[in-house]
């Protein structure tokens, strides 16, 4: 079957035998940077009228449905008046700052996509660190956030941009735990050991019951890290207008709209890769049969269809639940998840030690 290494194989023949090794590998990464560029592009389309339409479907309304077939081209309209819009900068602002502001927050974004693997025999890097690599790209948006914040000359979005700073370090902490229990069963920080440890189950079926609570946890956290309602404090439209990009307008603020939607996607797709196992297909056993089955489905459809479904049920929070106070979402995190979190760990090193798992 046709698969993605197979494809990179012979591009990177086809250009060794035209070109010196170090012109080759020079092609390829640029190669790699405009797949990554058009796959940004691609998924800023499609999760901004997934969301519209989920949303639509929620409140039992149509959503988009005058541009393109059923709305399908609303999110290209939109995205060609935001391009064609004039770009203001405030009065007072710090431009240094505010220009390089979302500029950093897609940079970041594009970063973060570098170790994921998109199939099982597709991926940008492979470093042994991959996870804690992640998390470590990740925690950088919120200085994106700061320095919008900041430089913007706005209390409304200095108050989103602080609001933000405290709700993402906070969350980053129990996000942090619940990957800590994959990777203690697992053993490994490499993504693809991570995923090549799932071939006889994936970790949500036979990591018992810390990884079901790992799971909950992440995905609430993960949550919390975009900015996505319930906590979307940062962005509170009834209380600061727009949040922390209140003063973007233009390519500026598609920037910051694409970024969030992107982290949305990578941190669903770590998600999908720790405790869903990733590319990886779904088997059962001795069931030879429907485990062939599972093998035909190419290893990156299984990859985005799970990834998409977390992304759903993050979309079916924000039209589900009300949002918290700052309060309210700081307690739930240092009271709650934080401490279950730490007991969580320490339970699923008991059964990596044992060797209960199956």
């Amino acid at each position: 079957m046709w698969s993605f290494q197979q494809a990179a194989q012979q591009i990177h023949e086809w250009l060794s035998e035209r070109m010196s090794a170090g012109w080759a590998l020079a092609l390829e990464m640029v190669l790699a940077g405009l797949m990554a560029i058009g796959l940004f592009a691609m998924l800023g389309l499609i999760l901004v009228l997934m969301e519209r339409k989920v949303s639509a479907r929620m409140q039992v309304r149509l959503g988009p449905n005058r541009v393109g077939p059923k709305g399908m081209l609303q999110t290209a309209a939109d995205t060609l008046k935001l391009l064609l819009k004039e770009g203001l900068t405030p009065d007072g602002a710090d431009k240094w700052l505010f220009h390089a502001a979302p500029i950093m927050a897609i940079v970041v974004s594009m970063l973060l996509l570098a170790p994921i693997a998109f199939a099982m025999d597709f991926q940008l890097w492979d470093v042994n660190i991959g996870v804690l690599y992640v998390s470590a790209m990740s925690s950088l948006m919120v200085i994106s956030i700061l320095m919008a914040g900041w430089a913007s000359n706005s209390k409304y979005s200095l108050l989103g941009a602080m609001r933000s700073g405290a709700q993402i370090v906070s969350y980053e902490l129990s996000a942090g735990l619940s990957v800590l229990t994959v990777v203690t069963l697992t053993g490994s920080l490499q993504i693809s050991e991570i995923i090549r440890s799932q071939a006889d189950g994936w970790w949500i079926f036979k990591g018992h019951v810390p990884v079901w609570i790992a799971f909950v946890i992440f995905i609430i956290a993960i949550t919390a890290e975009t900015n996505r309602a319930p906590f979307d404090l940062a962005e509170a439209e009834s209380e600061l207008t727009a949040g922390f990009h209140t003063e973007y307008s233009g390519i500026k603020f598609a920037l910051f709209f694409l970024a969030e939607y992107i982290n949305v996607f990578v941190l669903c797709g770590i998600g999908a890769t720790l405790f869903l196992g990733g590319p990886m297909p779904f088997h059962i056993g001795s069931w030879e049969g429907l485990n062939r089955i599972m093998d035909w489905i190419p290893s990156s459809v299984w990859f985005f269809g799970k990834t998409f479904l977390l992304i759903f049920v993050i979309m079916w929070f924000r039209w589900t639940f009300p949002r918290l106070r700052i309060d309210q979402l700081l307690n739930l995190e240092w009271k709650y998840l934080l401490p279950l979190g730490m007991v969580n760990v320490l339970l699923a090193a008991l059964i990596a030690i044992k060797g209960w798992h199956f």
